[in-house]
């Protein structure tokens, strides 16, 4: 019997594993790091204009100038609004990036879409600075 969904299943990540007979607290220690390489997503909440031109970026959905989203995702990065509309921006380098970044430990969510929901992007919040 076929199964259809709205979404197509991703395949969970398969962290490598260390060798048999390792210490448990340097097991520990290996499992709680947040995950990192160039296949990783990050999000950054940006509550402030943003200019990386010199000219102030504005949702062209609701004209909204301030309170995005960053998502990066390889040498990609992208700007979501509150009412969730996304658009790539070029002019961000994953550099860039990562100086915005204070503290790179944060929530990790399995899927882009859970993060957006549970950071208020997914367009619940259309219209509304949250401060």
């Amino acid at each position: 019997m076929l199964r259809t969904t709205d979404r197509p299943a991703e395949p969970t990540p398969v962290l490598p594993a260390l060798p048999v007979g390792t210490n448990p607290l340097q097991q520990l220690e290996y499992e709680t790091q947040p995950p990192s390489g160039p296949g990783v997503t990050r999000c950054l909440s940006h509550p402030r204009e943003l200019a990386p031109r010199g000219i102030p970026v504005m949702c062209t959905a609701c004209r909204a100038r301030r309170d995005w989203l960053l998502i990066n995702h390889g040498r990609n990065v992208w700007i979501v609004c509150r009412c969730s509309n996304q658009r790539p921006e070029p002019e961000i380098s994953r550099a860039d990036f990562d100086a915005l970044i204070a503290t790179p430990v944060g929530t990790t969510y399995p899927i882009v879409e859970q993060g957006l929901a549970a950071l208020g992007f997914d367009g619940a919040f259309a219209g509304t600075y949250l401060d």
